[in-house]
């Protein structure tokens, strides 16, 4: 799955999560008696102000984006340099390449521990009250990922990621939500969503990584099977096809734009 899906498919689970708003069904609900006068979008489960609202879907569209820190060549790479390109070199290193460690049920562990440590760190400010600085430098590459991913603006404005990351970081470091695992949350419901999307691609994920369990000869022949589960031992659901097809595009951009109206509601109602 393209970057930007990604993104925009982590931040549509957070607003799917923390947000709740109606929409009308109009004429149509009167054309088909069976359908209701409007329809609730979102669960809404916490709390939040609008401004955590977008924070946090700016924090899970990064997040989404984490896994691919195996790619030398992944959007994430490029949002930061040379912070970034560095990172995704060591990453790729220790996880055994792309798609496999990072997109792993281990390694989804790995990035929520980190999550969780990041947002136990907390400090006091005289005259202010508890600030959490950890949660709020992870939220900084977060946010600039996203703003990478998501193309907020030209590639020629290379400073922005840099920009955006360091605003967001430090509201998440002075107004962080109270909710102690909203953090970690953010992080996994992203990385979550970023192997569901790459699981629905022929490629698909070894979620069992380290250990490869790879088909026996004979069923790699059954049409079926080899489809969902490839002779690499990655089990695929290959709704999408390949990453970048049309099929992507054409879930991908209604997701886009629930995450559009879903945050432009959470600050505007």
């Amino acid at each position: 799955m393209m970057g930007a899906h990604h993104a925009a498919s982590g931040a549509a689970v957070w607003l799917a999560l923390t947000t709740q708003f109606d929409v009308g069904l109009g004429h149509l609900a009167q054309v088909v008696p069976a359908l209701p006068e409007s329809l609730t979008v979102g669960m809404g489960l916490l709390d939040l102000t609008p401004t955590s609202v977008v924070a946090g879907a700016l924090v899970t569209a990064g997040a989404a984006l984490v896994p691919d820190a195996d790619h030398r060549n992944a959007t994430i790479a490029h949002s930061l340099p040379p912070l970034s390109n560095i990172m995704c070199i060591q990453v790729g290193k220790m996880s055994g390449g792309h798609r496999h460690g990072t997109h792993s049920i281990l390694g989804m562990a790995v990035f929520i521990a980190i999550a969780a440590l990041a947002g136990m760190w907390t400090m006091e400010l005289r005259g202010w009250g508890t600030i959490f600085p950890g949660a709020g430098l992870l939220a900084v590459m977060l946010a600039s990922f996203a703003a990478k991913a998501l193309k907020f603006v030209p590639d020629t404005m290379r400073k922005f990621p840099w920009a955006l990351g360091i605003a967001v970081g430090t509201f998440v470091t002075l107004f962080a939500p109270q909710h102690e695992y909203w953090f970690p949350l953010a992080m996994g419901l992203g990385v979550a969503a970023h192997i569901l999307g790459d699981m629905l691609t022929t490629g698909g994920c070894n979620l069992l990584w380290p250990l490869r369990i790879r088909p026996p000869r004979w069923l790699r022949r059954m049409p079926l099977v080899k489809n969902i589960w490839r002779p690499s031992g990655n089990v695929a659901i290959p709704i999408l096809g390949n990453a970048g097809s049309v099929r992507e595009w054409l879930v991908l951009v209604p997701v886009s734009a629930y995450v559009l109206w879903a945050m432009a509601d959470a600050v505007f109602s």
